[in-house]
Parts: C-alpha cells; sequence; structure tokens
C-alpha cells in the first residue's frame, strides 16, 4: 500500500510554468505517473516514469514541453511544465502501478493522490 500527496499546483499565465511533486509514502518499488482530469472530460495520462527513472512515456500534446522525473531517494516524483496552454487546466493526479515486465504505456495504475488543481489562462 502507498499513499501519494500532490503539491505544486497554481495558477499560471499562458506560457509559464509550473512544476508538480508527489511524495510517497510506504515501501515498495512502482512505476509512477502523472494524470489529468479537465472539467467535462475524461480523465487522461499525461506521463509516466519506470523505477529506475530510464524510461519515460508522454502523451503527444504534453511532449516536449513536460518532464516528468524521479528521486527515489525522496520518494518523490516531479512534473515539470513549460510553455503551458490554456487546454492544460485540469486536476493533476500522481499514481502509482506495481512493477510488471510490460511496456511503460500498458501499465494501468493502483494508487492515486488526491489531485491538485492546475488553472492556464490566456
Amino acid at each position: 500500500q502507498v499513499q501519494l500527496v500532490e503539491s505544486g499546483g497554481g495558477s499560471v499565465q499562458a506560457g509559464g510554468s509550473l512544476r508538480l511533486s508527489c511524495t510517497a509514502s510506504g515501501r515498495g518499488a512502482y512505476v509512477m505517473g502523472w494524470f489529468r482530469q479537465a472539467p467535462g472530460k475524461e480523465r487522461e495520462r499525461v506521463a509516466a516514469i519506470a523505477w529506475h527513472g530510464g524510461l519515460t512515456d508522454y502523451v503527444d500534446s504534453v511532449q516536449g514541453r513536460f518532464t516528468i522525473s524521479r528521486d527515489n531517494d525522496k520518494n518523490t516524483i516531479y512534473l515539470e511544465m513549460n510553455k503551458l496552454k490554456p487546454e492544460d487546466t485540469a486536476v493533476y493526479y500522481c499514481a502509482a502501478a506495481h512493477l510488471a515486465a510490460k511496456p511503460l504505456s500498458a501499465f494501468e495504475f493502483d494508487y492515486w493522490g488526491q489531485g491538485t488543481q492546475v488553472t492556464v489562462s490566456s
């Protein structure tokens, strides 16, 4: 079992930057990811990162603008978001998945944080 707590959300103008953090409590090694859900839309996977941090995966709409990273010593993952657009506005969730031998894109996530709001104004 792992508990996830996000921080770092806020309001920013288009073109600006934010960095989200997610700290995990509890033992274990997990694939970690960031998801987002905008009002009236389905939840969308934004990025994921393997346990060792050497593999990452991004949705096309954020490729080149967002960077996911992790510090396993601190049990924390990050999402650096640059060149933010109004369409990036959503509640962002951190998630964790048990390790398995499969592609990063195939993971389904087992644990979720409470979410943090990101609002980008034009």
